[in-house]
């Protein structure tokens, strides 16, 4: 069982918000239909129940609406508690569904800790391994969900997301976006074993597991440091760098906004 920072019980009740969930979960169906061309593949693939860990690419901040639309149970999700990308006028959405923020740069203890107890639970989790959305081609994974996996023995279900940053720009030009959702097989649970440094070194090359899974499900042009094509690579050079390395988020030059 996970425990706070004082040593207690720490639990997050799943699920929770069930009417606004299903609500915005019908409202995904509708405007996913309504705005968009939509294609799902792989929903064979979809467990009937948890412990799970649904991991995605992340490339737009419709990425997480697209999650809840092919989502078959009660969904929590963890992220960042500031999305730098996202309109302010969809900044209600993740207000309204709620999710475990957590602020990137930091150890993101109560984020994790929430995350865990879902999973304990039997819960479904969504996260996006790369930590945000700063670039449109795939990048390694932060250590947090290998972390999870390895912590709480849970399976990894890998989707795919592609064309989803194209959706507003699309709609201006009065057409609807071909939008995919590839859902892959589940991979894991894992096990790290070891001292802390090698642990540390499991961890990051499940993570390379789990985003070389996700790169399968996604156009070849987009897989950026897992693609096959060295020019892909290079011109994705950059991109792999954590914006959060030497930065705790909402702090600028030392001020916290």
């Amino acid at each position: 069982m996970s425990t706070d920072l004082n040593g207690k019980p720490f639990s997050v009740p799943y699920p929770r918000r069930r009417l606004i969930r299903f609500l915005m979960h019908q409202l995904a169906r509708f405007a996913f239909a309504l705005l968009t061309d939509l294609e799902i593949k792989g929903q064979e693939n979809l467990p009937v129940k948890g412990p799970l860990l649904i991991a995605a690419n992340h490339f737009s901040f419709v990425d997480p609406p697209a999650l809840v639309r092919i989502a078959l149970w009660p969904l929590e999700f963890v992220g960042g508690a500031q999305p730098p990308h996202a309109p302010k006028s969809v900044l209600i959405i993740p207000w309204l569904w709620g999710f475990l923020r957590l602020y990137r740069g930091t150890g993101a203890t109560e984020a994790l800790k929430g995350a865990e107890s879902v999973l304990r639970q039997g819960g479904i989790l969504g996260i996006f391994p790369e930590g945000g959305n700063w670039a449109a081609v795939l990048r390694p994974a932060r250590p947090g969900t290998a972390y999870l996996s390895a912590l709480t023995q849970t399976p990894i279900l890998p989707v795919g997301l592609s064309g989803f940053t194209e959706v507003f720009s699309t709609l201006r030009s009065g057409r609807r976006a071909k939008v995919t959702i590839k859902i892959g097989q589940p991979i894991g649970p894992f096990t790290v074993t070891g001292n802390s440094r090698q642990r540390r070194e499991q961890r990051k090359a499940i993570g390379h597991q789990i985003m070389q899974a996700i790169s399968e499900l996604i156009p070849p042009e987009f897989r950026g440091y897992y693609s096959d094509d060295p020019a892909v690579r290079e011109a994705a050079r950059g991109t792999e760098v954590y914006p959060w390395t030497n930065r705790v988020e909402g702090q600028v030059l030392g001020e916290i906004h």
